[in-house]
């Protein structure tokens, strides 16, 4: 029987599911014992050793017993477990690409998981909040938002999880206060400011920024925050430094509350979450990303030393 064909019989399907936990082990480190995975699974030992055999057979693993000492895995091919476990393409979520440096991670993440042999898809959507949901809604394996939003989400939402930390400036330069008006450079009494209630990093900064003083609070989408400003429907807005649009038309002035000054540093780096439930296994992948990497990739794309490609 030809080694596809035998996917589907019993050991085969034995195999899928130890396939998927194989991912998650190290070349050189003990497996379970076969009456583990005949306990978890709820499989006979002799189904457990011939799903073994096929994945050996199938060259996704190489094994060796010691003994008393259990049996390791001394090489393992994570391309092959990762199709026979059944997966397809971890997809990711972050934000919309309106900057350099989110092109640059954009870039950065799809280089690192080509490294990895992991296919990989990435969607784009506005707000940490509509993120997350979705996330955890089982659209989307995993997503990226500050450090300051997965803090946040988490206190809500105990199963959300940070997997990787990308560093700071990874996710943003930072933020500062624009102004419809070129020569101001502090938000005053009676102006009215842009808000958006679904981005926790430019609503709490927004918030902290504007305690008391007698503001009106606009509802604003984020992406439309620096056209309402151009067309004079708000006076100011929280926005991210590395936005070049219409950069010199408006005034630009630092935060003058504390509070606001601390969090944005916890908003310019960049994490990835999971949700714990349902992502052990992308979990791992994400662990094997490397950093450095998606931030050299991103460092050359903000400084046009290549191409952004998503």
């Amino acid at each position: 029987m030809a080694l596809l064909d035998r996917m589907y019989t019993k050991n085969g399907l034995a195999a899928r599911e130890i396939a998927r936990r194989l991912l998650s082990v190290k070349p050189g480190e003990r497996i379970p014992r076969i009456s583990d995975f005949a306990g978890e699974l709820s499989l006979g030992r002799g189904t457990v050793q011939g799903a073994l055999r096929l994945l050996e057979e199938m060259g996704a693993i190489r094994l060796e017993s010691r003994g008393h000492l259990g049996t390791f895995l001394s090489h393992k091919d994570d391309q092959a477990l990762w199709e026979i476990a059944g997966m397809s393409h971890v997809v990711g979520v972050m934000p919309l690409p309106y900057s350099r440096k989110y092109e640059g991670l954009a870039t950065g993440l799809v280089e690192a998981f080509r490294e990895i042999n992991v296919p990989f898809n990435l969607a784009f959507m506005r707000g940490s909040t509509h993120r997350i949901d979705a996330l955890q809604s089982g659209r989307y394996d995993f997503a990226v938002v500050s450090g300051l939003a997965a803090e946040l989400h988490k206190q809500q939402r105990p199963g959300l999880h940070i997997v990787k930390r990308l560093g700071p400036g990874s996710y943003v330069s930072g933020h500062e206060i624009f102004f419809a008006d070129p020569g101001e450079t502090t938000i005053r009494d009676g102006m009215r400011v842009g808000i958006d209630f679904t981005s926790a990093d430019q609503y709490l900064l927004t918030s902290y920024e504007c305690r008391g003083l007698d503001v009106e609070l606009v509802e604003v989408n984020y992406m439309q925050l620096l056209d309402m400003l151009k067309e004079g429907k708000i006076d100011a807005a929280v926005w991210n430094k590395d936005e070049l649009r219409y950069a010199d038309r408006f005034g630009r002035g630092p935060f003058r509350s504390e509070r606001a000054r601390e969090l944005s540093e916890k908003v310019s780096e960049a994490v990835l979450v999971v949700d714990q439930e349902k992502g052990k296994i992308v979990e791992q992948r994400l662990a094997d990303l490397s950093v450095d990497r998606i931030r050299a990739v991103q460092e050359d794309v903000e400084q046009g030393r290549r191409f952004a490609s998503y």
